[in-house]
């Protein structure tokens, strides 16, 4: 009896605990093999999934998912995030300059890589949300643009120079602040503009159940419409993957499915829309197909 061919598919896709299984071989298939030709760091390959159609499959952040469906990108999610935490931890300042509460933030300067990164749109929205800051009344210093060439950022927003390192910038005193998640400096005079993140994070999530998504997996929504199988799959891949992690999954970590993932992504597209990030509104139905939005259920 033939066996049918495997389908390869140019995919983007780092390594994160829960992707390495796939990554290093030990989980395959017979159907798709996943060429994982994206750079090291994913988000470097954004831009080339969405300007160039460069890859068939992989991770994209939220935010970029939502711009993307925005303006009519042709890519579909699939129910999983690759990657995902709390965020409350990812905003500091340089306490031998003065303290700062999260409203002082207002009127100043505040750095962050992009306005559309998805560490952003998370911070500003607890900072929004949990703290009452006015997000119109700060200045967003800004070194890099967005992923998709139809955004453009905010009017309250100013890139910098190429090459500023607005960490460097914040211990100087030049910014008041920076949103920058892991590339926050490890410096002793930095201190969290969320008073005791960690446990403030905690008890947002024990009120609101969501753990912030960082990037998700989505495919070409031709692919999706003409090979359903693959596409099907390709998640049973990322969730064999997950299940292999080892030391088991990082905690927390957003889950897998639509459904447990509704509000989440909900959160993220209100947010987004708040923060002038996507044009108008959507619900999280719009970002699925039949065959993505029906995997796990």
């Amino acid at each position: 009896m033939a066996t049918a061919a495997v389908t390869t598919l140019k995919t983007n896709l780092a390594e994160y605990p829960v992707t390495r299984a796939i990554r290093d071989g030990r989980v395959t298939s017979g159907l798709v093999k996943l060429d994982i030709c994206g750079p090291e760091q994913a988000h470097n390959g954004f831009k080339a999934m969405l300007r160039e159609n460069a890859y068939d499959c992989g991770e994209l952040a939220i935010v970029t998912c939502l711009q993307a469906r925005a303006y009519g990108k042709p890519f579909v999610l699939l129910p999983v995030p690759v990657s995902g935490r709390f965020q409350h931890h990812c905003a500091g300042f340089n306490r031998e300059l003065g303290h700062l509460d999260p409203k002082d933030i207002e009127g100043k300067q505040v750095g962050v890589r992009t306005y559309a990164q998805t560490t952003g749109l998370w911070v500003r929205g607890v900072l929004q949300h949990e703290y009452g800051v006015d997000l119109d009344k700060v200045t967003w210093m800004t070194v890099g643009e967005g992923h998709l060439l139809e955004y453009s950022d905010p009017p309250n927003c100013v890139r910098l120079p190429k090459g500023s390192d607005i960490a460097r910038m914040m211990l100087d005193g030049e910014l008041a602040a920076t949103l920058q998640g892991v590339d926050l400096p490890k410096d002793p005079r930095v201190e969290r503009l969320v008073p005791d993140p960690m446990n403030a994070a905690r008890k947002w999530f024990a009120r609101e159940g969501v753990v912030p998504i960082n990037h998700m997996f989505v495919v070409h929504q031709d692919l999706s419409r003409d090979r359903p199988e693959l596409v099907r799959e390709i998640y049973r891949m990322l969730i064999e993957s997950r299940e292999l992690t080892e030391g088991g999954l990082p905690d927390p970590f957003p889950p897998v499915g639509l459904e447990a993932n509704r509000k989440g992504i909900q959160m993220a597209i209100d947010w987004a829309f708040e923060q002038k990030i996507i044009p108008h509104k959507m619900v999280v139905d719009d970002l699925f197909d039949d065959t993505t939005a029906s995997l796990g259920a």
